[in-house]
């Protein structure tokens, strides 16, 4: 589908912390990835949303973000096929001439105790989780390092960092983006690029909404702040990260405590 360059020019007054600056965030039709694409909106960037399958909640996203006066368009797209996150990303810098941020939030579930977990169900979330980060990355990280500025933010879990009960994909999955932002981080601070990992607790989004009541209370009775984390809470960290300099290969954790 032909687009038309957008003009980046921003016409408001006041100028805002991103205000010129492209952003793609994977994932981004609800939850967690649809707060941080209203987010970097609202703070100027021109985003680019990915998702797969929930058209009307893309829509839905980018509908809310062009009436609060933002720029905003959804891109139907698999991450974990390479050939797909290349024309995605191939049809972002086509219309925004450039890609600044990127922010791999994309994720599934598929738990299953270990012995009970199929090739299939492992498989499905390392593609989804770690292989589409790798194909992302790949995509723009040429073009990050030529015009030596970039923010690459991946959004991993406490899971990662301390395991979860029948969640070994996923655990396995989001450790694998901690050890990957670190490499890169080390691979891309000369040249201007930033990688950094988000961490959250267990935060109220749909996937959190399903649990029983009983199990809902279980964890909050552990977390030291005694309640869940909310979708701006991690907004806000990437946002963070989006404009630091001087941060690279570090795992912000928003979480109320749970993991120290």
């Amino acid at each position: 589908m032909a687009m038309d360059i957008v003009d980046l020019t921003n016409k408001n007054t006041i100028r805002k912390p991103l205000e010129g600056k492209v952003a793609v965030v994977t994932g981004g039709s609800r939850g967690i990835g649809a707060t941080i694409a209203k987010v970097l909106a609202k703070n100027g960037a021109f985003v680019a949303i990915n998702y797969q399958t929930r058209t009307d909640s893309a829509d839905a996203v980018v509908k809310e973000i062009e009436e609060l006066g933002g720029t905003s368009c959804a891109i139907q797209s698999d991450v974990s096929k390479p050939e797909d996150v290349k024309n995605f990303m191939e049809e972002v810098k086509k219309r925004y001439g450039k890609i600044d941020i990127l922010v791999n939030n994309a994720g599934i579930t598929r738990d299953r105790t270990f012995r009970n977990l199929s090739d299939e169900q492992w498989n499905e979330v390392i593609n989804v989780n770690l292989n589409s980060v790798f194909y992302t990355t790949s995509a723009v990280i040429d073009h990050m390092l030529e015009r030596k500025y970039g923010r690459i933010i991946n959004i991993s879990s406490i899971i990662g960092q301390a395991g979860g009960f029948g969640q070994s994909n996923y655990s396995a999955s989001k450790a694998g983006m901690i050890g990957l932002t670190k490499s890169l981080a080390l691979e891309t601070a000369r040249n201007g690029v930033t990688v950094n990992a988000v961490c959250p607790g267990f935060i109220e989004t749909e996937m959190v909404g399903e649990m029983p009541d009983n199990v809902k209370e279980g964890i909050v009775s552990k977390i030291p702040m005694k309640r869940l984390g909310q979708t701006n809470e991690i907004a806000e960290a990437v946002l963070f990260l989006a404009q630091a300099d001087y941060i690279t290969g570090q795992s912000i954790n928003v979480n109320g405590g749970l993991y120290m």
